[in-house]
């Protein structure tokens, strides 16, 4: 004699659709996970995302970014920012300097002197665009200003290496004697020490819901045996 197969229970319904869409979840976690991870690989030996290096050069006085506006609000302590790394190498016998600077500190060093600034870059293939400002003054040489929190300067490639600080911040790059006409090759490059976590952090937890997802699919699929009652016992008995 057969039986007939049974609907699943209310319980055990919703254990099953409940299961279904935590390891559909999980699923989507995990292939975030994977991309992290990806992301991770295409570090440098040095642990820094990095650009190729770039011509950028203006015959005025300084080459200058826009305002870079690191916002303080972001989630994590400043830690969690990482750091910047700028590769300069002049093509002339002068030799570089590369500092970074509040913005308004560099607007001010700036202010009577012609500069380029950077106002947009196009990758394929490169180009770089520029605001110049015009002015009469010859600048006092970078290296003897107060204002860097960080810089770097000499002959061959100079890197300069920031720790990421909440603000506005700009970076210049000039001839290291302050004169005219600056022509280097520049490649950036970041360290972002959450990209780490955020992969570990979604691997595990992905992990963790598909295993949670399969046990409910798996409990509510799950038929419980039936134990005779005591009074079919009592009649197989007799």
């Amino acid at each position: 004699m057969t039986s007939t197969p049974q609907n699943p229970s209310p319980i055990r319904l919703g254990a099953i659709i409940t299961g279904g869409a935590i390891a559909s979840i999980a699923t989507l976690v995990l292939a975030g996970g994977a991309v992290a991870n990806w992301l991770e690989d295409r570090k440098d030996a040095d642990g820094y995302y990095t650009t190729s290096a770039e011509r950028f050069s203006t015959n005025t006085y300084a080459l200058a970014t826009e305002n870079l506006d690191i916002d303080g609000g972001l989630p994590g302590s400043a830690t969690d920012y990482g750091k910047v790394r700028f590769k300069v190498r002049s093509d002339g016998a002068t030799p570089v300097f590369v500092g970074i600077a509040r913005t308004r500190d560099v607007d001010t060093y700036l202010d009577r002197s012609a500069h380029a600034t950077l106002t947009d870059v196009e990758v394929d293939p490169f180009e770089a665009q520029y605001r110049t400002t015009g002015g009469l003054a010859a600048p006092a040489a970078p290296g003897t200003q107060p204002i860097w929190a960080s810089k770097a300067t000499g002959t061959g490639t100079q890197t300069l290496t920031w720790d990421v600080e909440d603000g506005d911040w700009s970076v210049v790059v000039m001839n290291a004697d302050a004169s005219a006409g600056v022509d280097t090759d520049i490649s950036v490059g970041a360290d972002v020490p959450i990209v780490d976590d955020i992969a570990t952090a979604l691997t595990i937890g992905g992990f963790s819901g598909l295993g949670i997802g399969v046990a409910l699919i798996a409990g509510g699929l799950i038929t419980p045996r039936r134990r005779p009652s005591v009074l079919a016992e009592s009649a197989s008995a007799a």
